[in-house]
C-alpha cells in the first residue's frame, strides 16, 4: 500500500464501480465513495470491496461535491487520487505510480496523467488524444476549480509533473444514456461559454494554477467562445475529424467526433441562442432565465479555494 487515498463520486454506478475500485486496491490505503444516495447496487458493491462510504446530497455540480469531499472526509494520507466511477487505471500507470510516488520532489504537489477515451469499445486515438489531467495531488495542496462544467483540479501551490502512462475513461452504458447525459451537460457548457463572453459571475482566474495542458485548453476555449454560434461547432468537428485524422478511427470514431464534437456543441450553441433570444446580453436577465427555466442557481461567485480555508 502507498500513502494514497482515492476519492470517487458516485450515483447509480453499479455497472462501473467494481472495475474502478479493483484497479485502485494495490496502490491506495483508503478508497472513499461519496455517493448521492444511489438507488441501485453501487454502495453495496463498493462496500463489499472495502471502500468507505459517505453520503452527500448532490450540490449541483462536480466541483462543489469534490471540494466537499476534501473538506469533510477523514483523509489521513499524503496523496489524493481523483477518479470517476467509469474510469480505471491501466496496469502500466499503476506500476509507474508504485515506482515514482515515493520519489516525487517536495516542491511538486500534483501529478498529471493522460486520459485514454474508449467509446463503444474502441480506443479513439486520433482527434483529441491525449488529454492530460491533474488527478493525483498532495492533500491540502489542490482543489477543484468552481465551475459548472469542464472543471479541473488545480494546484494551490507548487509544481506539477507529467507521468507517462494512461488512465481510461470507458462508460459502458448505452448510447441513449450518453446522449441524455450530454443533453444535461449542454446547459452547463452553455453557461460556461456565456460566462466567458459576458462575465455572468466573478471568478479569480489568476488564482488558478492549472497544469500546462489545462491552461492551453482554457486558452482554446476562450478563443472558441469568441467565434460565431453554430459555425464554431462545425469548424471544430472538421478540425478534429479531418485535420486531426479522426476519420481513420472507423465507425466508432465518426460517431464520437460527430456526437461529441458537432452534435453536442451545436446543442450548446442552440441553448445559448435560446437564452440570448429571450434575454439579449443582459446578465441579470440571463441569470434569472437560467434559474427559472433550468433550475440552476449561481453559487459560483465565491472562489472555490476559499471553501477549503
Amino acid at each position: 500500500m502507498f500513502d494514497i487515498s482515492a476519492i470517487i463520486l458516485s450515483f447509480n454506478e453499479e455497472t462501473h464501480i467494481q472495475r474502478c475500485i479493483e484497479r485502485l486496491s494495490d496502490i491506495t490505503k483508503d478508497i472513499y465513495i461519496v455517493d448521492c444516495y444511489s438507488s441501485d447496487n453501487t454502495v453495496a458493491i463498493a462496500s463489499e470491496l472495502g471502500a468507505k462510504i459517505f453520503y452527500n446530497k448532490w450540490p449541483g455540480n462536480q466541483a462543489k461535491q469534490f471540494n466537499w469531499a476534501l473538506t469533510n472526509l477523514p483523509i489521513k494520507t499524503e496523496w489524493i487520487l481523483r477518479m470517476d466511477a467509469d474510469e480505471y487505471l491501466l496496469p502500466e500507470l499503476i506500476d509507474e505510480i508504485k515506482a515514482k510516488i515515493n520519489e516525487i520532489p517536495k516542491d511538486t504537489n500534483g501529478i498529471v496523467f493522460k486520459r485514454r477515451l474508449i467509446f463503444m469499445g474502441k480506443w479513439i486515438k486520433r482527434g483529441t488524444y491525449p488529454v492530460k489531467l491533474l488527478r493525483l495531488f498532495r492533500f491540502g495542496k489542490a482543489a477543484s476549480e468552481q465551475k459548472l462544467m469542464d472543471e479541473h483540479i488545480v494546484l494551490l501551490e507548487g509544481k506539477s509533473l507529467d507521468f507517462n502512462y494512461d488512465f481510461v475513461d470507458e462508460n459502458l452504458n448505452t448510447l441513449a444514456s450518453w446522449t441524455d447525459k450530454h443533453n444535461n451537460y449542454s446547459i452547463r457548457e452553455a453557461i460556461d461559454l456565456l460566462d466567458l463572453e459576458l462575465g455572468l459571475f466573478s471568478k479569480n482566474e489568476s488564482a488558478h494554477n492549472h497544469s500546462k495542458q489545462a491552461a492551453i485548453k482554457r486558452a482554446h476555449k476562450l478563443r472558441y467562445a469568441k467565434l460565431p454560434l453554430f459555425f464554431r461547432a462545425f469548424a471544430y468537428f472538421i478540425y478534429r475529424y479531418f485535420f486531426k485524422f479522426g476519420f481513420l478511427e472507423g465507425t466508432e470514431g465518426f460517431l464520437w467526433h460527430f456526437l461529441q464534437g458537432w452534435w453536442y456543441r451545436t446543442l450548446v450553441d442552440a441553448k445559448i441562442f435560446e437564452i440570448k433570444k429571450a434575454c439579449g446580453i443582459d446578465r441579470k436577465k440571463i441569470q434569472s432565465y437560467i434559474k427559472t427555466k433550468y433550475y440552476i442557481d449561481f453559487p459560483l461567485s465565491k472562489d472555490a479555494y476559499n471553501e477549503l480555508g
